[in-house]
Order: C-alpha cells, then structure tokens, then sequence
C-alpha cells in the first residue's frame, strides 16, 4: 500500500506540471490521487488491475494535430479513464493527413504491438479529398479484417461530410459507418466531432481540428463506447481465464 502511495503520488505531481492551469477536465471527479487512493483502497493495490492496450489508430484528429502532448487526444483518453479508476495504455497511432489507403498500408506495424482494442478514426482526409466513398469503404474493411485476425476487439468512429460536398456524396459517405458497423458487427461511436463540429470556441483557427476545450468533449462523449468495449474484452479474459484454469485440474 505505501508503494501505491507514493506512486499514485508521484503520478500526480507529473500531471501537475504536465497539464496547464484552467486545463478542461472540469467534466471528471475531483482529483486523480482521491479517486486512485480510493481505487487502492478497495482493491487492496493498483498493481492487481491489468491494464488494457488501446490503439488509437486514425489521423490527425487522433495524432493531436495542433495541440500540445498534453492537450491531445490520447493522452486526454488516457487522464480520463485513470480517472475513471479504469487505467489503460492508450498508444497514439494517428498519422496527420493519413487516408484510409494510408491506414490500411501501416496496420500491421500497428497491430504488432499487439493492442487489446482498436479505436478506428479514419476517413476524414478521405471525405476532404473527395475520394470515392467505396474505396474508403473498401480500405476499412481491409482494416477491420486484419484487427479481428489479430484477434483485437474493435470501436469504430464514425466521421460526416459536410453538405456542400453535393447530396449523393454526402449519402454514401454517410453511410460507410453505420453499414460496416452492421456487416461487421462492431460498436459504433457514430461522429466523432459530435458537438464539437462547428462552434469556433472548440475549434483552432482552421475551424476543422478541435482545440483543448474540443477535445475533452470528444473524449466524454466517446468515454461510454469505449468503456462498453473494455467491459467486454475484460469480461472475455476473465471467461478465457476461468475455462483454462478448468481445463488445467
């Protein structure tokens, strides 16, 4: 228990000199060190809790364009589920200006860090290009297929083209998401800019990459998806966990 103290402690001291003043977590519980202590306290250690690898693989909007390392999307992720008392390591695999051509060429580098969850973000520079709509759709499947080989549990994150882009474009880009989440049963989380989109106060000067303040409602909002599918990928080791044990006596 003291090691755990003075862990959570130092942690602490790091996020203090990591994150500047007026930083926008006013959404989570009060402070990490409160919310870890309790958390060791329950379980007798933190060290008793696996952490989940989660690959955020996308653009730039995941890469944290614009942002510093502490104001970016993986590592907000990252603050937010600690603080949640649900600690994981949340790899940044976003790549500023990639496609989902460029997605699908560096997937398995990716992959092979062997990451429990994949946060799938991409098709936004598709959509700005006015690349076709069924390439896009074709890319991420390819995408899907080699996450599920590699047997890693999938959250996929939908994006939106805008209207002047015409209207049958903007329908069969629209659609990609919610047609592979339905063909591939995945759980969808369906616009990532969902309220964020739009208001300049959440946005940097190019009114497309979400600011500090922006990112933190995406990560609230797509908090509850994310968590679902770590539900569901812990309560699956537990399962296989208990089945081996058996099969072992």
């Amino acid at each position: 228990m003291r090691t755990v103290r003075a862990f959570l402690l130092s942690l602490a001291c790091l996020l203090t000199l990591a994150c500047p003043t007026g930083f926008p977590f006013d959404w989570l519980p009060d402070g990490m060190l409160a919310a870890g202590s309790a958390i060791a306290q329950e379980t007798g250690s933190q060290e008793t809790q696996p952490k989940l690898r989660i690959l955020a693989f996308g653009d730039s909007l995941t890469a944290g364009y614009g942002l510093s390392e502490a104001e970016g999307f993986t590592t907000q992720l990252s603050q937010a589920l600690a603080k949640m008392g649900r600690p994981a390591e949340v790899i940044n695999g976003g790549v500023s200006g990639d496609t989902t051509a460029g997605g699908l060429a560096r997937i398995d580098w990716a992959l092979a860090d062997k990451p429990q969850i994949m946060v799938l973000e991409l098709g936004a520079n598709d959509m700005l290009r006015g690349l076709p709509p069924a390439a896009a759709r074709a890319n991420l499947q390819q995408i899907i297929a080699k996450a599920k080989a590699a047997n890693t549990a999938i959250l996929l994150v939908g994006m939106r083209a805008p209207a002047n882009l015409g209207a049958d474009y903007q329908h069969d880009f629209d659609a990609i998401y919610p047609d592979l989440a339905k063909a591939q049963n995945l759980p969808l989380y369906p616009f990532l800019l969902d309220g964020v989109a739009g208001d300049p106060s959440l946005n940097q000067a190019d009114g497309i990459h979400p600011n500090a303040a922006g990112v933190a409602i995406i990560v609230k909002r797509l908090l509850p998806s994310l968590i679902k599918v770590m539900d569901q990928v812990q309560a699956a080791d537990k399962s296989d966990a208990g089945g081996s044990k058996q099969g072992a006596g």
